[in-house]
């Protein structure tokens, strides 16, 4: 892509309105899966109006994906777009970057689609076809589609396909297929479909004979869900049918790895173990294909991992994947041959290091995927609660206020004083050179935010995400037309008007588990709602005109942890809401350490709003203590008797973390 064109593009991003007022209706929902309990609105059939997540959706389209674009089609940051070239024969050199770079393409991609939803933005289009044709040069007769191995093979001449264990093929597919199903949703043009599809009939016909070792090269399934998303939009059986095969195939080798999810089969699997991002993704696949098709052995063992996920493994922000390196099975083995190495590892229960916690941005993503699934299975409220949680605080962590900075790993904690370098910047940076897997997932995420605000069922409307926000879509021949008012996650109270609503439908609101009870009322007339897996029951007769308002109490809780997470006993989490705050060095004097300092059970704390590089954040203000402001330098020391000294200080979302200078930060602080 020439310089001109590139630039001539972002400055129309930047020279456009935010609110475009939807023209074209998107494809119809294809996601009406036999076994789902509620299914997501059309792509852009819910616009944010004001407040929280209509600032991010605004930062999306003029900060975010400007930003990934230019990183990804400018070839002297990232070869992303500029392999396709090479592969497609319009330019010369070599692959360069990672073998996901690819997925990494389609993600963005996958993005821009999900934008153009909502704005209905033309120059977004351009960008588009702009690239698909490329991508599409770029494949392979037979439908295979991989830049590092089509690159290698213009020099070989020889087709080589699935020989590296580590290679991401079926990874890149996978997104493919995704970014294909969207972009047919958003647009309604079939180009990048009809690529996706060809590349999956590639994928049926190689698993179809493929042995299971040679198979098994499927490093971080996104294809699991990718392929069911095809199946949904195609209706095609035969990718239900890959689907399927995909899940069975796990296990079916004897020198399967824990780091690849298949040294257990998957049927057999009770635990979660292994590497976060692809086990998260492939509980989310295998969640999709239990939508599909009645199969107890696959839904009760993701009932069984997530139960243990939510009461073991799990950060208080969402996050997943503690441990940078761990073991397999735990290093408990007595032989230490049977010992694997995992990367980016779920660790043994309660193993939830805060200075060393890994929490690549990616697992926390792949929790909301696989907690967005299980929602809609089963209609239960409490998956909606754990992808909320996620979503205000490990995944928004992992990019910068203003939209062009991100992370690849989430701590819960930073010290200046750590005697050792981490693998990772803890520093938001504008391109990870390593791994800059996570930006693109990011962006998509928060561009398809608006997907996960309302669930459709036959008879009902389910409100899971707050905010201020317009629902206008149709299902199953009804017309339904909402407006939400809510200053929402700073805010409890929610607001909505019906425009039109179907007379034998009920209004479901979350109730989320934080809040505990809330208050609800009809056209100003406090009411009792019968309450049901999470969400208060609104029945009819319910007709236009009518408002319902939900009140959320905002109490600011400390939260503590249980006793065998040995980094956090004795320890207290601050959390507003769906918020999770933490200390940062600057919201304190200058002389004092936020390591000697200590909660007291029953402060109080009073929000403030601020503004932060342009975001409006809510602060908490307070006092901790300290009784010693000794400097350290020693491994022990005796403690002191002194009286506690109150130590004003401001907490900031945990979100918000490094955003205005960098330095010490702490989720968790001890209580006396």
């Amino acid at each position: 892509m020439k310089t001109k064109r590139k630039l001539l593009i972002l400055g129309l991003f930047f020279a456009t309105a935010w609110q475009v007022q939807a023209q074209e209706k998107s494809i119809t929902n294809t996601g009406a899966s036999p076994y789902a309990v509620q299914q997501a609105v059309d792509m852009g059939d819910v616009q944010w109006t004001k407040g929280f997540w209509a600032d991010r959706t605004k930062s999306c389209y003029e900060q975010m994906v400007p930003q990934l674009w230019h990183v990804y089609t400018d070839a002297s940051i990232s070869h992303a777009y500029r392999n396709f070239e090479i592969a497609a024969g319009l330019e010369k050199g070599e692959h360069t970057g990672p073998s996901f770079h690819d997925g990494d393409f389609y993600k963005t991609l996958e993005a821009v689609c999900a934008i153009y939803a909502q704005t209905k933005d033309k120059k977004l289009l351009d960008m588009l076809d702009e690239v698909i044709p490329v991508i599409r040069k770029a494949q392979r007769a037979d439908g295979y589609i991989y830049t590092k191995a089509t690159i290698d093979q213009q020099r070989s001449g020889q087709n080589i396909e699935f020989q590296d264990r580590l290679s991401f093929e079926s990874y890149n597919i996978g997104h493919l297929m995704t970014a294909g199903c969207i972009h047919y949703r958003a647009t309604g043009q079939r180009e990048l479909l009809d690529i996706a599809i060809k590349a999956a009939d590639y994928l049926y016909g190689f698993y179809k004979k493929s042995n299971p070792t040679l198979a098994r090269n499927a490093i971080c399934p996104s294809h699991y869900m990718g392929t069911v998303e095809l199946y949904r939009t195609t209706k095609d059986q035969k990718y239900l049918e890959l689907a399927k095969h995909l899940i069975d195939i796990k296990g079916e080798i004897e020198d399967g790895t824990d780091d690849n999810q298949d040294r257990i089969p998957f049927r057999k699997q009770h635990k979660a173990t292994g590497h976060a991002v692809r086990a998260s993704y492939l509980y989310a696949g295998v969640a999709d294909l239990c939508a599909e098709i009645a199969d107890t052995t696959l839904s009760n063992r993701l009932f069984e991992i997530w139960a243990d996920v939510t009461k073991h493994k799990m950060y208080i922000t969402g996050g997943l994947g503690s441990l940078y390196d761990g073991t397999s099975p735990d290093g408990t083995s007595y032989n230490p041959s049977e010992v694997q190495k995992i990367h980016q590892a779920f660790g043994r229960d309660y193993q939830l290091p805060n200075l060393t916690a890994h929490n690549e941005s990616c697992a926390n993503i792949g929790n909301m995927l696989w907690n967005w699934r299980m929602a809609n299975f089963t209609g239960d409220a409490k998956y909606i609660d754990i992808l909320e949680l996620a979503l205000y605080n490990s995944v928004l962590s992992g990019v910068s206020l203003d939209g062009d900075k991100f992370l690849y790993t989430n701590p819960l904690s930073y010290s200046s004083d750590l005697p050792f370098q981490q693998r990772w910047s803890k520093k938001r940076v504008p391109y990870i050179s390593l791994s800059n897997c996570c930006p693109p997932n990011i962006v998509r995420t928060i561009a398809e935010v608006a997907n996960y605000a309302y669930g459709l069922s036959t008879d009902a409307v389910a409100v899971n995400l707050y905010g201020g926000n317009e629902l206008n879509t149709t299902y199953q021949g009804k017309h339904i037309s909402i407006v939400q008012e809510s200053r929402y996650p700073w805010e409890g109270t929610a607001t909505f008007t019906l425009k039109e609503f179907p007379s034998d439908h009920t209004l479901k609101l979350r109730i989320p588990g934080w809040a505990g009870k809330a208050e609800i009322w009809k056209n100003k007339v406090k009411i009792d709602a019968p309450i049901e897996k999470g969400y208060a029951l609104l029945a009819g007769p319910l007709k236009k005109g009518d408002r319902i308002e939900i009140r959320l109490p905002m109490d600011v809780s400390l939260m503590e942890s249980n006793p065998l997470v040995e980094e956090t006993r004795n320890q207290v989490a601050v959390m507003r809401g769906p918020i999770v705050y933490c200390l940062e060095k600057q919201d304190v004097a200058a002389d004092i350490n936020i390591f000697d300092l200590k909660m007291k059970q029953g402060e109080q704390f009073a929000p403030r709003h601020e503004n932060i590089l342009g975001q409006d954040i809510v602060l908490l203000e307070g006092n901790a203590y300290r009784k010693n402001s000794t400097k350290w330098n020693s491994l022990y020391r005796k403690t002191s008797d002194g009286k506690p000294e109150a130590v004003p200080l401001r907490l900031v979302p945990y979100f918000a973390w490094g955003n205005r200078t960098f330095g010490d930060m702490s989720v968790w602080m001890p209580v006396f």
